[in-house]
């Protein structure tokens, strides 16, 4: 049985609507500084959602969707290469695909990101889809689960937000060919000790280079392959414990608080 839910024909794709649980992968296209491409967050997401479907279990019926390439990256204007939607044309887009889900029967579905500019719109996306169409929607993003203890150091973990030793080291991993290590360095933070920093409970609206002027932020001179290989085995052993849960999830009381398919 296939993973991916371009592999069905229509007549084939025998959805249960207690089990069978839709993966759309979001991701963007995007500047990650000198030393990696633009296509990160989507060669990582299509990566993971690759090891995914090698790794789950039977007992789960799993129907990995093509993953959205470009998401909502305008904090990545400033630099060439960076393709991105507005805010709410991805969350139009989305919405899209989920309604056409619960058309074709689905009732469970799992968001999984690779872009921290996405967070936001899955957050009401995943609501909007429980709304419309009654769905049980889970968001998350793949490093939701954490990281190997001990893999990444105390300045990566703190300030590693985009292009460090963790990102590098996933590519190093899944797309060694598109990596240049002459160029990864220690991308520290521009802030100032006191700031309010651009993540967290409390935190500024930000771009890029206001981070860092390379507009990378993290230690990617320290990315290994081994350590790629081991931080995608992770994410994907805490996606599958997930989605167990999604699957033991009982949606009868699930209903759509609106008319999903309004007459148009």
């Amino acid at each position: 049985m296939s993973r991916y839910w371009i592999d069905y024909p229509a007549t084939d794709l025998k959805i249960d609507p207690a089990r069978t649980i839709a993966i759309l992968p979001t991701a963007a296209v995007e500047q990650h500084g000198p030393h990696l491409p633009v296509g990160v967050d989507t060669m990582i997401n299509e990566g993971l959602c690759n090891l995914l479907a090698e790794r789950c279990p039977e007992t789960l019926d799993i129907r990995l969707l093509p993953v959205q390439a470009v998401g909502k990256s305008n904090e990545h204007l400033w630099a060439p290469g960076t393709l991105t939607l507005t805010a709410e044309t991805a969350l139009r887009a989305w919405t899209e695909i989920g309604l056409s889900l619960a058309r074709a029967g689905v009732r469970k579905m799992l968001i999984v990101n690779s872009h921290g500019g996405n967070m936001d719109i899955n957050s009401i996306l995943s609501r909007e889809l429980r709304v419309r169409a009654g769905m049980y929607c889970v968001r998350m993003g793949w490093g939701a689960g954490g990281v190997p203890d001990g893999i990444f150091g105390p300045q990566e973990m703190a300030q590693g937000i985009h292009g460090g030793d963790n990102e590098t080291s996933l590519m190093l991993h899944f797309r060694p060919d598109t990596v240049d290590m002459r160029k990864a360095k220690d991308f520290r933070w521009t802030h100032q000790q006191g700031e309010i920093p651009p993540v967290g409970t409390i935190a500024h609206g930000w771009i890029a280079s206001d981070v860092n002027e390379d507009g990378v932020a993290g230690e990617a001179h320290l990315a290994t392959a081994e350590k790629g290989r081991a931080t995608a085995e992770h994410y994907v052993a805490h996606a599958i414990e997930v989605l167990e849960k999604i699957a033991a999830q009982d949606i009868s009381r699930f209903a759509p608080v609106t008319d999903p398919f309004p007459a148009r």
